[in-house]
């Protein structure tokens, strides 16, 4: 009989040490495990020398340290590096690591493709097969951290940033993706800031509400047009959510502390969601909403059947909202060579989808192989 093993980085801190006090065992052993595995970045339990040679043995017997397989690695000309990750199924993921000045930015996924279908992203093209796990999920920051720091031509980047952009509808996985933002906000951990961890959702309601009140991070939502009309089409789940109730989220989301803000992220079709009426009907919708707009360029692939704005539409449309009162950046596309930019992260999946969901709310490098 086989019995499957424990995989330590599937816990947060709480995890961990009920896991440990269950056994019998002090609690501060939680602290010592997360301080291994995430500042030391051991994986090998036979070198966690705070812990007795009992304790060892019993973790070696009972648990693991297994994260994704590296399939490959590409580095864009402008420095964005995107990583292929084979999952323990077969299928495959990617990440994607962005450099600035004074910062890297790393976009995690979050599911194994994606359900909710927006019509202009390729992952939704792809359709969804499963959630991922917490060390699936927290995997990719472990990985990339220490992929990063065994390449010369990347080994003076560091991780600042987390965006929760990758494939996936974040708050459709909602049980495995709150621990592992808690290990990227815990000091015994990563101790990442709560302004640097990004979720990014298409505007499940009712998961919105949840993560205002279990944890604190910065919120991107997806926008993508000002009226219901065209945000059916363009994001499928607006039909269940409609934008009004998505600006009720929001709205609680900011309430009582008028330092959050929202990121709306409007990606730019031409001819679609970019014209002046767009543009008056976005700032009548946001005006007195705490919270920024950001223009995202298209990023095209095979059969999308769409096209970029032109950066003429773009300038128009951007001077129409700051115009209007609305704080509006634009985003420069990086890593488009590579297919690592905005709605371009595929992978390897199995569909097992067939283009359905309930939209209900969720319930509770070879070396690093």
């Amino acid at each position: 009989m086989t019995t499957t093993k424990i995989n330590l980085f599937d816990f947060d801190h709480d995890g961990l040490r009920d896991y440990f006090v269950a056994h019998g065992e002090k609690p501060y052993r939680a602290k010592q495990v997360l301080q291994w595995l995430y500042q030391q970045n051991e994986r090998n339990i036979d070198n966690m020398s705070n812990m007795s040679k009992p304790l060892r043995q019993r973790l070696k017997e009972e648990t693991c340290t297994t994260l994704p397989e590296v399939q490959q690695e590409m580095l864009s000309k402008d420095g964005t590096c995107k990583w292929l990750f084979e999952l323990h199924d077969g299928n495959r993921i990617e990440t994607v690591y962005i450099p600035e000045a004074g910062r890297g930015t790393l976009c995690i996924s979050s599911q194994v493709g994606c359900a909710l279908d927006c019509s202009f992203c390729a992952t939704g093209r792809q359709g969804f097969n499963r959630n991922l796990s917490v060390s699936e999920i927290i995997g990719q920051l472990w990985l990339a951290t220490n992929l990063l720091a065994a390449n010369p031509e990347t080994r003076n980047q560091r991780v600042t940033n987390i965006v929760m952009m990758g494939m996936g509808e974040p708050l459709l996985n909602y049980s495995k993706l709150v621990p592992s933002l808690s290990l990227m906000l815990d000091d015994r951990a990563y101790g990442l800031s709560k302004r640097r961890v990004t979720v990014s959702t298409s505007g499940v309601v009712p998961a919105m509400d949840r993560l205002t009140n279990d944890i604190d991070v910065s919120l991107a939502v997806s926008l993508h047009a000002p009226t219901d009309e065209l945000r059916d089409e363009l994001v499928p789940v607006n039909k269940k959510y409609p934008i009004e109730q998505l600006m009720g989220a929001c709205w609680r989301y900011v309430q009582g502390e008028r330092r959050k803000r929202v990121l709306f992220e409007y990606v730019m079709l031409a001819g679609v969601n970019d014209q002046p009426e767009h543009a008056r009907q976005l700032v009548k919708l946001l005006r007195d909403f705490p919270g920024k707009v950001n223009l995202i360029p298209f990023n095209p692939f095979e059969q999308s059947g769409y096209k970029r704005s032109s950066n003429a539409a773009v300038a128009r449309f951007t001077k129409l909202l700051t115009d209007g009162g609305i704080l509006t950046l634009t985003r420069t596309t990086r890593g488009d060579d590579i297919d690592a930019a905005c709605g371009q992260l595929a992978g390897d999946i199995t569909d097992k989808s067939k283009r359905y969901i309930r939209f209900s709310e969720p319930r509770f490098g070879e070396q690093f192989r």
